[in-house]
């Protein structure tokens, strides 16, 4: 990757400003990824973060500085070749953060949801024992553990259902807000549930309009 910039019309960044030479500097990517800023002896000089260089390796949060007043950043140098490659790599994140969050939201429920339905079942279970235990109860505690054993498996019915009800709804709010955060960080076109590795492969977004740099080479 290069990125030829001056006033002349066959730079790749073309800056109109009286302090800008005609080929005034040059941001290229070398072999092994680093950016490297040059200054292609221009009149006024370059200088990153406001001290002159003549040639330099440069962060994309940098400031470069063409002559005495013109400023811009190493991202907006990459942005005249359509380098949208910082903005891609921070949606790893994104996506990792949505699968993450959508095993949990459905490990959890689903926990809580067989809790309720057999918690009743195993309160049945101990209160069977206890009167085991205890050998003639008494009339009223018979009748009353007759009747936790027809109403608790309802109840845990219908916990459960409420907890499993609840399911859809969380899901449904992690993928509204997936759908507005995983998107081509230039065009803002959604990336469906493509894993982040997948779409690095295309090393740029698919739509025609705009075919905005994923991957720098």
């Amino acid at each position: 990757m290069k990125v030829k910039i001056g006033k002349a019309a066959d730079n790749n960044l073309i800056i109109n400003d009286p302090q800008v030479s005609r080929y005034h500097a040059l941001l290229m990517q070398e072999d092994n990824g680093d950016l490297m800023l040059e200054d292609l002896g221009s009149t006024n000089g370059t200088f990153v973060n406001d001290t002159q260089i003549v040639k330099k390796k440069v962060l994309v949060s940098d400031k470069v500085t063409l002559g005495t007043i013109y400023s811009l950043s190493v991202t907006d140098i990459l942005k005249s070749d359509n380098d949208y490659s910082t903005e891609f790599e921070r949606l790893k994140n994104v996506y990792d953060s949505y699968v993450k969050e959508k095993v949990r939201i459905q490990s959890s429920s689903q926990f809580k949801t067989r809790l309720f339905q057999s918690l009743p079942f195993a309160v049945i279970g101990i209160l069977g024992i206890v009167m085991g235990f205890m050998g003639h109860a008494d009339k009223g505690f018979f009748i009353f553990s007759f009747i936790l054993a027809v109403l608790a498996p309802t109840i845990g019915i219908y916990f459960g259902a409420r907890q499993a009800a609840k399911i859809p709804a969380k899901l449904q709010e992690l993928a509204n807000q997936f759908k507005i955060d995983y998107v081509c960080p230039k065009c803002g076109t959604f990336l469906g549930e493509i894993p982040w590795e997948s779409l690095s492969n295309k090393k740029r977004c698919q739509m025609s309009s705009c075919k905005a740099k994923w991957i720098r080479t």
